[in-house]
This record gives structure tokens, C-alpha cells and sequence, in this order.
């Protein structure tokens, strides 16, 4: 007896040990899984976080000017180790910068006494001045880049693109009083005002010819400046009250006025400069503020539009207004940034299509600036003074980010109107990454309302019926069979849709049509059509085995679908359905659609929640619904007053599960899709959802870029969402719990 007492209580110590340490590892476990979401939640928003955050200026170093007199324009290299200024008495002088000297033998004087001075895009680096004689002497300062001593080191290289000398561009001799130049079919192109009111556009090859010069005609005025776009296709000209564009045809030989643009009165201009890629006018005006000016396609006609103002105190048409003189202006090389030094209040306006902006008050430096430049990868900034120059540095690695661009509309070059637009690369090398999240964001929930659209009444109606109706016999076979497509790769689904059913679906779109409409009212019908079959046919089929008969006549009218399609099609459409989509009725048609991806994502999605939905339907206690029959209920009140309020916890945990499987899900929306990033709820478009996005982009972007952050803030943002609507999920599910559990 002693032996099997001590027998006893080594076992249920064995048992405790062994439960004890089930519940350490089921707790540790659970502790880990936290912690892992913890930890990615972390690690998502380290990425993400430096997108937002603002712009940082230091000043790196002040000096003395290198050069005598006024400046008209400076440039650095690439390490902000050299520099060189035009002077306004003609001379080009290279320095180091913060040298209170020019560099040995690294002067150049280009022009005695010029009269006017041009300057184009940075990147360009071409320069001008315009003489008393008519002439204009045109250069490009650059630097030749030498590898020595693991570094790179710079030297100065004058090059001259059409001869060393000055070339006559006006014929009688007369001052250039305005001018701009560009390069142009290897040589130059230039707009000038030349003694009287006229405007001349002139042509220059290499070696200094004259290849055509002509006067603009309707140019009768004197402008204040002139400004040519680097394609040769048009160039303004700005006066005090007004901005005249000129557009030129048939390769710089005609010009012609397209458009004048009036200021408003007390609105003085004081000069304009172009962003980088020439898409965007910036107009500087004397009372502090600059606009930004891009062409907009209106009614089949391109017209030069106002889209932003800037102040010394951010965006807006009110604000700073101080002296223009002490305003100065300066693009970067290759993004669409410019900095804007407003030295009275120390404000530093960065961006354009952001207009993210910075305080500058930690800044030592508050002279007028004559002239300011960015070095060419913009991490730094010099502003050249009448009596002290500096170097200013930059940390803006994101300006194209911010809380609007990434949330709401944002007014683009090229485009009509502000819009949500997700376009992160392109050719161009001039171009604006465009990372709206709201495109994708919202293919997001068009992808799972297609999808739970189709799944849901498939999944839950055949839920019901399983667990309450189907005979047990067939339970054993139909619930397995429909678990089983869960182990299906989503790739192949993916495959087969976009492979298959893609282009079956648009070869039969009227049969496909016809299915998809009136399949459900078929099923209806047949159903209401039952209790008329006669006894015998009714009698031949045992037990619940009847609903069997319900599956050869859904296939009976997908038959009879896919025959009368064609015939609609060609008697009522055209003998074209897409074409009559898009033609008749405006509306485009994606062969790889939302339609496509809902049936392909349902398909993978109604295991899930058949599987979790039946269970709790077959879980619902036997004694509830035999006491509602016993008490006259139908078997139809028993299930919906009775068994599906018992089970509305575990279906709607069900439903929720599917939601987030088609939140989640990216093989199939990746090759169902066309992964198109357009806001429109018509089921015959595309669309891109984050996680997808994420999937095609994050191969070809740049570590520590904005395209890099942005992806993962995508990430984040889908995290986030997944957990907060799982969470209120679950609250919801509780309190069906708890509100149910009586019964």
C-alpha cells in the first residue's frame, strides 16, 4: 500500500513538473512573440523616422571674398574644395574655398566693361556676357576630377563652346543690354535685347558662326530679364508690370507670343530663375515672395499656371515682405529644390513641391547676399556677401517627403490639377519621385473588398450548410476536400490567373458578365423551384443528399452563359464588349483586373474562413437548437435566431481572419494585377497594394533613400493597420461573446 502511495505522488510530482514547464514554454513563447512584434515595430519606424525629419544648416566656414567687386554668379565642385565667381568687371576667377584670394594663374578676363551677364540651369554650368559692341563672350567653367592618394582631387578647366573670342550677334553694334544662353545643337542659342526694344534670338555654332539671327516680332519693350528653356522651345521675357512667353518653332528660326501674363499692381519682380529639369518658372518678387510657374494642359492648350507662392514664412500668399534687395535665389543641380535666404529673418526655404523650410537662426551669417550657389551633390549652400562669403552645409537628404506629399493631393509638374500620384522612378534623370501613399494604400482595400465580395457568402453560406444541413456521411468528405485547397501555393494561384483566367475572362466578358450577375439570382430561384419537384424525384435522393443536385445545374447555366454571350455580344455590343466598355461607355478595361484578383484571392481566402465559420457552427451545443425544434421553431428560425448568434463569435473571427489574409497577401495581387497604382473603384481596372508595392520596388532601391524609407513606411503603415483592426476585431468578437454565451 505504502509502495503504491509512493508510486502516486512521484507521478502527479512528474505531472506537475511536466504542466509547469508547458506553461513556461506556452508563456515564453507568447513573451517572444511580443517582443518580436515589439522589435519590428521598432525597427520599422528607425527606417521611417528620418523622412520627417527637418532640415539641418551649420555654417561650415566664413572668409573673406577671393575676388574684387560685385559678382554676378558662383559654383563650387563637387567636395566644395573650388570654386570660381564671374565678376561684373568681366573677369572669371577660380579659388579656394575659404582663400581671401583667387588661385595662381586662375584668372581669366573674359570681357572689358560687359554690360549684362547669363547664366543657366546649374547642371549646364554655361555662361555669358553681353559687351558694349554687340558681342557676347560665352564659357563654361568646370573642374577636372584627378585620383591621387586614394582622394579626388580638382583642377580648373575653362572651356569655350563656340571659340575663344567674342561673337557679334548684333549687327549694328549695339549695347546687349539683357541676355540668356543655352546650349544648343552643339553649339549656343541665345535670346538678347540689343540697344533698342527688340528682341534678337540668334544661333551659334562652333567656331563662332552666326547660323541664324532674327528679331522676335510683337517685342517692343524693354525687358528686365530673359530667360530660355533648355530645350530651345521657348524662353520668357519678364518686365515690371508683366511676363511675356515666347514659343520657338522650326528649330530657333521662328518665335512667336503665346501668352502674357499680368502682375498684379504693387507686385514687382526683381528676377527668375528655372528648376531643375526646366519644367518650373520661379518668379523672385521684391516684396519677399517667389512663385512657382509650370505649364498646364487646359482644354487642349498649354497654358503657364501660378501653383505655389513661398514667403520668408513657408507657403502662402501673405507673410514676409521686406527689402528684395537683400533676397536672394538659387536651384539645386538635379532635384527640384532651391534654396531661398531671407537674411532679416534667417529663413531658408528648401523644396519646392514640399516647401519644406528651416530656421536659420543658429546661422552666424545675416549679410545681403549678392549671389548664392549649391554645390552639385547640395550639401552645401554658398552665399557670397559684399564683405563676407560663406560656406553653409546641408543636411536635407529627403526634401521631396513630407506629411502632405505623402497623405494628400499634391499639384505636380505636367499634371492638370493636384492629385494622389504614387511614381517613384522613371528615365528621366531630371525627375520628381512622386511617393503618395494614398494610390496603393487604396488598391489595398479595393483588392480585399473584391475579395470578401466573393468569399464571404461562398465561404460562410457553405459553412452553414455543412456544419447544420450537410449529412454527416458527406461532412466527412466536403469539409477535408475544402481545408485541403488552403495547402494550394499562392503563386500558382497567382499563376493561373493571371495566365488563365485573365485572358479567359477577357475573351467571354459578356458570358463572364452574364455569370457573375445572375448566377446568385439562378441560385435562388432553383432553390424557391424545390418543394415544386415532384415527389418522386424528391424521394430518389436520400436524407440532405438532395442540395447535390444543385451543383449539375449551376453547371447547366454556366453552359448556357458562356453559349448566349457570344450572341449578346455581337447583336448588342458591337461583336465587341471591351471595345464597346471603352468606347460606348468610357470605361478602360485592364486585362488584369480587380475582378480577376477578387475571384483568384477569394478562392484563397474561402478555406479560411470556411474552416474556422464551420467550426463554430458545428460547435453550437446539439440541446439548443433539438429545444427550439422542440418548442415549433423551423429549422430555418433555429439557425438564424439560435445557432448563427451562438456562432457569431468564431464566424466573425473567420471573416476577420480572411480580411487579414487578403490584406496580406502579395504573389497573387502581383501577378493577377497589372500593379497599376490608380484610385478607381471600377472592377474592370488594376490597382497596387502595399504589400505588393513593397515586393516589386524594394529590389531597385538605394539604401537610405526616400523610395527605400518610403517602402518600409508602406511597411509600417500596414502593420499598423493590421493591428489596430485586429485589435478592435477582437473586442468585437468579445463582446459576442460575452453577449451570446447566455444562451
Amino acid at each position: 500500500m505504502a509502495i503504491t502511495k509512493t508510486e502516486l505522488l512521484e507521478g502527479c510530482r512528474r505531472r506537475r513538473l511536466r504542466d509547469r514547464a508547458a506553461k513556461l514554454a506556452v508563456t515564453a513563447g507568447g513573451v517572444a512573440v511580443l517582443c518580436a512584434l515589439v522589435l519590428i515595430f521598432i525597427f520599422l519606424l528607425y527606417v521611417t523616422l528620418p523622412l520627417f525629419r527637418a532640415p539641418e544648416i551649420s555654417v561650415a566656414g566664413t572668409f573673406a571674398p577671393p575676388v574684387k567687386g560685385e559678382v554676378y554668379s558662383v559654383g563650387l565642385d563637387d567636395d566644395s574644395h573650388l570654386g570660381y565667381a564671374f565678376t561684373r568687371s568681366g573677369d572669371l576667377a577660380y579659388f579656394e574655398v575659404g582663400a581671401d584670394k583667387p588661385m595662381k594663374n586662375a584668372v581669366w578676363q573674359l570681357m572689358e566693361s560687359p554690360v549684362s551677364f547669363s547664366g543657366t540651369l546649374p547642371s549646364d554650368r554655361l555662361y555669358a556676357y553681353g559687351g558694349q559692341r554687340g558681342e557676347i563672350q560665352v564659357v563654361t567653367p568646370g573642374f577636372s576630377a584627378h585620383y591621387y592618394n586614394g582622394s579626388n582631387t580638382y583642377r580648373p578647366k575653362t572651356l569655350f563652346p563656340v571659340g575663344g573670342e567674342p561673337v557679334v550677334i548684333d549687327e549694328k553694334a549695339r549695347q546687349v543690354t539683357a541676355l540668356n544662353v543655352i546650349p544648343y545643337n552643339d553649339g549656343v542659342m541665345a535670346v538678347s535685347q540689343a540697344g533698342g526694344n527688340e528682341l534678337l534670338l540668334t544661333r551659334i555654332g562652333t567656331g563662332g558662326k552666326v547660323v541664324s539671327s532674327f528679331t522676335v516680332p510683337g517685342s517692343e519693350r524693354k525687358p528686365a530679364e530673359l530667360l530660355l528653356t533648355p530645350d530651345g522651345r521657348q524662353f520668357y521675357a519678364l518686365y515690371p508690370n508683366q511676363l511675356s512667353v515666347y514659343q520657338i518653332t522650326a528649330g530657333g528660326k521662328h518665335a512667336n507670343l503665346r501668352e502674357v501674363l499680368p502682375f498684379d499692381e504693387g507686385d514687382r519682380p526683381d528676377g527668375m530663375f528655372l528648376l531643375a529639369g526646366a519644367n518650373s518658372l520661379m518668379l523672385s518678387f521684391e516684396n519677399g515672395m517667389i512663385e512657382q510657374w509650370f505649364d498646364v494642359l487646359r482644354d487642349g492648350e498649354r497654358l503657364l499656371t501660378k501653383v505655389r507662392t513661398f514667403t520668408g514664412n513657408g507657403t502662402g500668399d501673405s507673410g514676409l515682405h521686406t527689402d528684395g534687395g537683400n533676397i536672394t535665389s538659387a536651384g539645386e543641380f538635379y532635384r527640384k529644390s532651391f534654396a531661398r535666404w531671407y537674411p532679416e529673418t534667417k529663413k531658408l526655404v528648401l523644396y519646392a513641391t514640399t516647401s519644406n523650410s528651416v530656421d536659420a537662426f543658429s546661422l552666424h551669417y545675416s549679410e545681403k547676399a549678392e549671389t548664392m550657389v549649391f554645390s552639385p551633390r547640395a550639401d552645401n549652400l554658398l552665399l557670397a556677401g559684399a564683405k563676407e562669403w560663406a560656406l553653409i552645409k546641408v543636411d536635407n537628404p529627403h526634401p521631396e517627403v513630407s506629411w502632405d506629399s505623402l497623405w494628400e493631393k499634391v499639384w505636380y509638374e505636367g499634371y492638370p490639377e493636384p492629385a494622389y500620384v504614387w511614381q517613384s522612378t522613371s528615365a528621366s534623370d531630371d525627375f520628381e519621385s512622386k511617393l503618395s501613399l494614398i494610390p496603393i494604400t487604396f488598391g489595398t482595400l479595393k483588392v480585399t473588398l473584391y475579395t470578401m465580395l466573393f468569399a464571404i457568402p461562398l465561404a460562410v453560406g457553405g459553412a452553414i450548410y455543412t456544419a447544420y444541413f450537410m449529412p454527416s456521411s458527406m461532412r466527412r468528405v466536403v469539409k477535408p476536400t475544402v481545408e485541403i485547397m488552403e495547402a494550394l501555393p499562392t503563386v500558382i494561384i497567382g499563376f493561373l490567373a493571371g495566365l488563365w483566367l485573365a485572358p479567359l475572362v477577357e475573351e467571354n466578358l459578356a458570358s463572364v458578365m452574364l455569370l457573375v450577375t445572375f448566377l446568385p439570382l439562378f441560385m435562388i430561384l432553383v432553390g424557391a423551384a424545390w418543394p415544386m419537384v415532384g415527389r418522386h424525384v424528391y424521394g430518389s435522393v436520400q436524407g440532405n443528399w438532395h442540395a447535390i443536385i444543385l451543383v449539375p445545374m449551376i453547371l447547366l447555366f454556366g453552359y448556357a452563359c458562356f453559349q448566349l454571350g457570344p450572341w449578346i455580344e455581337l447583336h448588342y455590343l458591337g461583336g465587341d464588349a471591351r471595345v464597346y466598355l471603352t468606347h460606348e461607355l468610357g470605361i478602360s478595361y485592364d486585362q488584369r483586373n480587380a475582378l480577376v484578383v477578387g475571384v483568384a484571392m477569394g478562392f484563397a481566402v474561402v478555406p479560411t474562413i470556411f474552416s474556422i465559420a464551420e467550426d463554430a457552427i458545428f460547435s453550437v451545443p446539439s440541446h439548443l437548437s433539438f429545444g427550439s425544434l422542440a418548442l415549433g421553431a423551423t429549422q430555418w428560425q433555429t439557425l438564424t435566431k439560435v445557432i448563427l448568434l451562438t456562432a457569431s463569435p468564431g464566424i466573425f473571427s473567420a471573416i476577420m481572419m480572411g480580411i487579414g489574409r487578403a490584406v496580406g497577401e502579395t504573389m497573387i495581387v502581383l501577378m493577377a494585377t497589372g500593379n497599376t497604382p490608380i484610385m478607381d473603384w471600377s472592377f474592370f481596372e488594376g490597382l497596387r497594394t502595399l504589400s505588393a508595392n513593397i515586393a516589386v520596388e524594394m529590389p531597385e532601391s538605394e539604401v537610405g533613400s526616400s523610395h527605400y524609407r518610403i517602402l518600409f513606411l508602406a511597411a509600417f503603415v500596414l502593420f499598423v493597420s493590421t493591428f489596430v483592426f485586429n485589435t478592435l476585431a477582437e473586442f468585437i468578437r468579445q463582446r459576442l461573446r460575452e453577449k451570446y454565451s447566455a444562451l
